[in-house]
């Protein structure tokens, strides 16, 4: 299970975070994707970045299977987990722009500036389930997309493509988007201020402290408890102005529902826990990540890679 954020700071500059949950780690390094790379997609041929793309990825044939990412223009996407719900399509679709699934987050950061400028062009495209290799299988996942200005949520289901605007920035697994966003409603009686004192009879009746508010916030790992919880600690996080206290805010919130190993068991018996959280930051076009045993922030900008590189790289 995996959960997603997006805000922004005083200027309007975008972080964009996410917490990969799973029982074990799949050896992902921060890749960095030249503009001087050469990409070749089964449906759409070779490619050339419009844009430099750093996230959080696996290498394989020499391809970028990237879980989130950013690039330079200031647009990020991830991966959520999303299985019973999502359906690719099976083969490619004439007159549609066909994109494999493992390729969906590079070929978005790869080529779009802006939520807008993806959004125009993913109306016509088809998600199709075409895998790169026998070794790895489709992940079976929804996206959430953000830049300064909004997100939006990519699902493609048995209906096709469906594009949601996310008015609260965030994302989790399933069911669908459309169902956490009418499940919030249930939550409205959350709100952050200590309550003044009630007089019941004679008695006068005081909060204990901060948080009596917050009473029925959910609190387990369960997909639509998380969405509502990190829906809530995001859209109520005071704005930040510094690098350092938005990246502060991004752990923190995603801290917020990050997953404790031994708590919760998947269907295998395996139990679940935050394997990492990564996030991007558009001001100073920097990715950081920690990872469940070394909960230390590391980071790394794109300006230590080499742009005009036909390699890709890693850290």
């Amino acid at each position: 299970m995996c959960t997603g954020i997006r805000f922004c700071d005083d200027k309007g500059n975008m972080f964009f975070g996410r917490n990969l949950d799973w029982s074990v780690g799949y050896g992902q390094k921060v890749v960095y994707t030249p503009k001087g790379y050469q990409y070749h997609s089964e449906f759409l041929g070779d490619i050339t970045p419009k844009h430099a793309v750093i996230g959080m990825a696996i290498i394989e044939d020499n391809k970028p299977l990237y879980f989130d990412c950013g690039n330079e223009a200031g647009l990020a996407i991830a991966g959520l987990n999303f299985p019973g719900y999502a359906q690719y399509a099976t083969k490619e679709i004439d007159g549609k722009t066909n994109v494999s699934a493992y390729e969906f987050p590079l070929w978005v950061a790869m080529n779009f500036s802006s939520v807008d400028e993806a959004e125009k062009a993913l109306t016509n495209v088809a998600i199709v389930d075409k895998p790169i290799n026998d070794k790895f299988p489709s992940s079976l996942l929804h996206w959430i997309i953000g830049d300064g200005k909004r997100s939006i949520v990519v699902e493609y289901t048995s209906v096709g493509m469906q594009i949601f605007h996310d008015a609260v920035d965030v994302l989790t697994n399933q069911p669908g988007f459309g169902w956490h966003k009418e499940n919030l409603r249930n939550y409205m009686n959350l709100s952050n201020p200590q309550p003044e004192k009630v007089t019941w009879g004679e008695a006068d009746l005081k909060p204990f402290g901060s948080g009596s508010m917050m009473r029925g916030l959910p609190g387990d790992y369960y997909s639509p408890s998380r969405f509502v919880r990190v829906a809530y600690l995001n859209t109520h996080y005071p704005v930040k102005s510094t690098e350092e206290e938005n990246v502060a805010r991004m752990f923190h919130t995603l801290a917020g529902v990050a997953m404790i190993d031994g708590a919760a068991a998947m269907a295998s018996g395996d139990f679940e826990k935050t394997v990492y959280t990564g996030g991007y930051s558009a001001a100073t076009k920097t990715y950081y990540w920690n990872t469940y045993e070394d909960p230390a922030i590391n980071s790394v900008k794109m300006s230590d890679f080499d742009e005009k590189s036909k390699d890709l790289q890693e850290k």
